[in-house]
């Protein structure tokens, strides 16, 4: 759940959009560009990331799935706008910087706080749940799958084991420490793909090759059921499948961004068609309107007044990646019992301190020494200013 912010290095030079309106309707005959400097993209993909929170709870807390839409709870919908917004930011990203620099800033922005959630995963939570099971932490290291074997088999974001110690025991949701994580492999993935895609002049000089990209991935999701026995039912080409439409419908908009001015009656035609394509289409309408998904976010990242506190400091993806462990250990206090809304207020107040320390401590400083500077720099009309890794 990445789910929206610059830091990518990129040439230093001014902005010439005008001062964004506070209006929420943000309409102007001409539309308006996503202004670099003043958005609200990191207010949205903290709802993102918020609403993964929300459609966790009912698993983890055993009260049900949630709401669901063609087959995808509340979470599974914000993991998709995360990837068309990453795939937006990214492609610029992309665009703006060598192929080698693009990649060390990739690594830097999701591996860091990644490793250090799985440490923290293996030396505080599981701890918590072990002891919660056995009253000590006798065996704790040499049990099932150890801490040292959890952190290490997880360290190429490709999550292999879910639980440490066979913990977490004795709640609704067990074995599973973090269900959210398995997603950034698959972001990984397609920041790749991207960046050998923009390895292609021709990509780089026309929207085409992107577009048929895009449309590609869209019919290899739609005729999954008939691929999958060719890749003997791989779980990764399925799951890729899946999420990467998203990702190019969001890079698609970024290349065709001069053309498509963000204004209300785009983003409200927008909403008709992804909701009428969505019910239409049996699984695979979401894919398919990709981009006007993406236009949606982006609208809404234009006009949204959003807090300068929220506009310099993202911790989208601290709460992403940490909410999961929170509401398990929230389980064991037994604080479900209260009541879902209880629940999920709390274990948004907890996550909230440390993501807030995983930016502060982890991903900033980091991402601070990839540029090789300690300020963020101003932002061009590529990418939206501090610029972060989307996360579903």
């Amino acid at each position: 759940m990445t789910s929206a912010t610059a830091q990518e290095g990129a040439e230093v030079r001014p902005v010439s959009q005008p001062p964004r309106s506070h209006s929420w309707l943000g309409w102007r005959p001409a539309g308006r560009p996503l202004d670099p400097r003043n958005n609200a993209l990191n207010l949205v993909r903290l709802a993102l990331a918020s609403l993964v929170l929300v459609a966790h709870a009912y698993y983890i807390a055993g009260v049900g799935v949630g709401p669901q839409i063609d087959g995808e709870n509340l979470g599974g919908w914000a993991v998709f706008g995360f990837f068309t917004i990453s795939g937006y930011l990214i492609t610029g990203s992309r665009l703006d910087n060598p192929v080698g620099t693009y990649f060390v800033h990739r690594v830097a922005r999701i591996f860091p706080a990644f490793l250090v959630c799985l440490i923290v995963t293996a030396l505080v939570f599981a701890p918590i749940g072990y002891w919660s099971v056995h009253g000590s932490l006798e065996g704790y290291l040499t049990t099932g799958t150890t801490p040292a074997a959890y952190v290490f088999g997880n360290a190429g974001l490709r999550v292999n084991a879910y639980d440490v110690a066979a913990t977490p025991a004795g709640v609704p949701y067990p074995g599973a420490w973090n269900g959210s994580l398995w997603t950034l492999y698959y972001e990984f993935l397609s920041y790749v793909i991207i960046g050998a895609l923009a390895v292609l002049g021709w990509f780089r000089r026309s929207p085409w090759p992107l577009a048929g990209a895009f449309a590609l991935s869209v019919a290899v999701h739609a005729l999954m059921d008939r691929l999958l026995p060719y890749v003997g039912g791989n779980v990764d080409f399925q799951l890729l499948g899946k999420l990467l439409p998203l990702f190019l419908g969001g890079a698609l908009v970024h290349v065709l961004r001069d053309r498509l001015p963000l204004h209300l009656p785009g983003a409200l035609a927008s909403t008709a068609v992804v909701a009428f394509t969505v019910w239409a289409l049996d699984g695979w309408g979401a894919q398919l309107t990709a981009p006007l998904i993406a236009y949606v976010l982006l609208w809404i990242g234009a006009t949204l007044p959003s807090p300068r506190l929220v506009q310099r400091h993202d911790i989208s993806y601290g709460v992403y990646i940490y909410a999961f462990p929170v509401q398990q250990l929230l389980v064991l206090a037994g604080v479900h019992e209260l009541g879902l809304a209880v629940y999920d207020v709390a274990a948004f107040a907890v996550t909230a301190v440390l993501a807030t320390a995983s930016w502060l401590l982890v991903e900033r400083p980091v991402m601070r020494r990839a540029r090789g500077r300690r300020e963020t720099p101003v932002a061009t009309d590529r990418v939206p200013p501090r610029e972060a890794a989307a996360v579903a």
